[in-house]
């Protein structure tokens, strides 16, 4: 498998597998299989290894298959959805949530250390939500003044080797956030053909993915590309039950020319839609979603045919399906 540099850890694998699949976020999978998958994962070659407390149980599985001592060529990320605590806590929840995630997989030191809140404006009203605001969001005066200087203490102690945001916060303190200093040293970016980031996003505004994709290089952060198939939207069929107001079913169905164009071209949306986002410009790894080896063995083929060439990259963008 082909590597990229990943900002300060060096290189790493262009896929990442993600642990919301194995963890069971998206779609029925069991313990047996999730952990197939992740062997699998590691024996084709993806060195990098993304999880989160809130991905169910993927920690544990992550824990129980390598007991401990997983390969040394192996690296591991985390999350934490911290919010907007009161004043003076933000530290000890941070570092709580990384002592939870330790004790899970059963390791030392985490790689990367994502705040996995959307970041916005102290004074900024959500169009979706915005009574819970606190719950998943973290105001911009909680970032600068107490979310990077602990994550830079957690560096220097050695517990974690770098830190990160998840970019699906408003998109002008996504864009402080690569601008500020210190900057993070990672950042996850929507990347897929059609700009969305469908449930997760909660303001109104255009989101912006690529803006902040190319803002992040200028800035020397790596990228790892999440949202590939979109939770599933530009997948064949989604594998699980939502509401038809769900904004992943809104993007299924807004999808439908560009099933119907991978028909014509006898190719499998899935992995068309890998082999897009691995093409944009800026992502040094793409996180997968999948849940079991079938799955995988899509992304891998995705990863070995390499980018769209330019009449297929063409004929999606003259769907029109960008938000």
């Amino acid at each position: 498998m082909k590597t990229s540099p990943l900002g300060s850890l060096g290189n790493v694998s262009r896929l990442t597998l993600g642990g919301g699949g194995i963890g069971q976020a998206w779609g029925p999978t069991d313990r047996e299989e999730a952990v197939a998958t992740l062997r699998a994962a590691v024996e084709a070659g993806i060195d990098l290894i993304d999880t989160a407390p809130m991905y169910f149980n993927c920690e544990a599985v992550v824990g129980a298959t390598f007991e401990g001592a997983p390969p040394a060529h192996l690296k591991f990320t985390t999350k934490c959805a911290l919010g907007s605590p009161p004043p003076g806590e933000t530290a000890a929840r941070l570092e709580a949530s990384l002592d939870a995630t330790l004790a899970a997989m059963r390791l030392k030191r985490i790689d990367v250390f994502f705040l996995h809140s959307s970041i916005a404006p102290d004074d900024y009203a959500y169009a979706h939500g915005d009574a819970r605001r606190d719950e998943f969001s973290t105001r911009w005066s909680t970032y600068a003044d107490e979310v990077v200087p602990a994550f830079e203490r957690l560096v220097a102690q050695g517990r974690v080797g770098a830190w990160g945001i998840t970019g699906i916060g408003v998109p002008q303190s996504v864009l402080a956030a690569l601008a500020h200093d210190p900057k993070p040293a990672v950042a996850q970016v929507i990347t897929n053909l059609l700009d969305s980031a469908g449930g997760i996003r909660r303001f109104a505004e255009p989101a912006q993915p690529r803006t902040i994709l190319a803002a992040a290089k200028a800035r020397g952060v790596g990228v790892m590309g999440i949202r590939a198939v979109q939770a599933g939207a530009l997948t064949q069929a989604l594998d699980r039950a939502v509401s038809p107001n769900n904004p992943d079913a809104k993007d299924y169905e807004r999808a439908a020319p560009y099933r119907a164009l991978c028909q014509a071209w006898g190719e499998d949306p899935a992995v068309v839609a890998h082999r897009y986002a691995l093409g944009m410009p800026g992502v040094d790894t793409l996180v997968l979603g999948v849940k079991n080896r079938d799955e995988l063995s899509q992304a891998l083929a995705a990863e070995a045919a390499g980018p769209l060439g330019a009449d297929q990259l063409a004929q999606i963008e003259q769907l029109g399906l960008r938000t």
